[in-house]
Parts: structure tokens; sequence; C-alpha cells
């Protein structure tokens, strides 16, 4: 039992490592779209 405790903690290091990744991978996205200009198209 005492050896699955080592490997649950790099468990738990990679998740929160790829979520800090991948939150910071989308706040860079949704910072790009925000400068992009809007453009309002509308349909006749």
């Amino acid at each position: 039992m005492k050896k699955r405790k080592p490997d649950l903690l790099w468990v738990l290091v990679i998740l929160f490592g790829l979520g800090v990744v991948t939150t910071g991978y989308t706040q860079s996205l949704w910072d790009r779209q925000n400068d992009a200009p809007v453009t309002v198209s509308q349909q006749p």
C-alpha cells in the first residue's frame, strides 16, 4: 500500500500541470479572439 501513494501523487501533479497548460492556452486564444475586429454581417 505504501508504494501506491507516490504514484497517486505523480498522477495528481501531471493532471494539475495539464490543467494549468490548458487554461493558459485557452486564455491566450480568448485574448486573441477579443483583439480581432468583430464584423457583424446581417442577412438580407
